[in-house]
């Protein structure tokens, strides 16, 4: 039986939105934490000013306001659903973001592929031939 969470990953795309639905449901049936995450690669940080105030922006703020607005949308009364974000290349941010919560499951949409898309790899192809837990790739098509 499954007791370690579930890690979604979002970019914000309606078919991330349809993967991490789908991993919300899964973690509810399941009865397991779920986290939902973003990937960002700059680390570096930006400040900006406005008026007297200023403000520090980093791409890993970005990943983190992605990842808290698609939880807003999958909030389920009685489960735990946990905003996330991981710098590195999406695939190798998501594994890594897994490892460290010792997630035994990593949910993955499965935009890019099919056709021609799929010969210049994915998301989910990496993911799915090197995480070290079970990876489940959603069907995000419309049908």
């Amino acid at each position: 039986m499954m007791t370690g969470p579930i890690v979604v990953g979002v970019d914000g795309s309606p078919t991330a939105q349809r993967a991490a639905a789908k991993a919300r449901d899964l973690a509810r049936r399941l009865e397991v934490p779920l986290h939902v995450v973003s990937a960002h690669t700059d680390a570096t940080i930006e400040h900006v000013n406005s008026g007297s105030d200023q403000w520090v922006v980093s791409g890993a703020d970005n990943a983190l306001y992605i990842a808290e607005s698609v939880v807003k949308g999958l909030r389920t009364p009685g489960m735990k659903i946990q905003a996330g974000s991981a710098q590195g290349k999406p695939a190798e941010a998501l594994i890594d973001y897994a490892e460290k919560v010792g997630a035994e499951m990593i949910v993955v949409g499965n935009q890019r592929m099919r056709g021609a898309k799929r010969v210049l790899g994915s998301v989910a192809n990496s993911v799915s031939h090197n995480a070290t837990c079970d990876v489940y790739i959603a069907n995000t098509y419309v049908q």
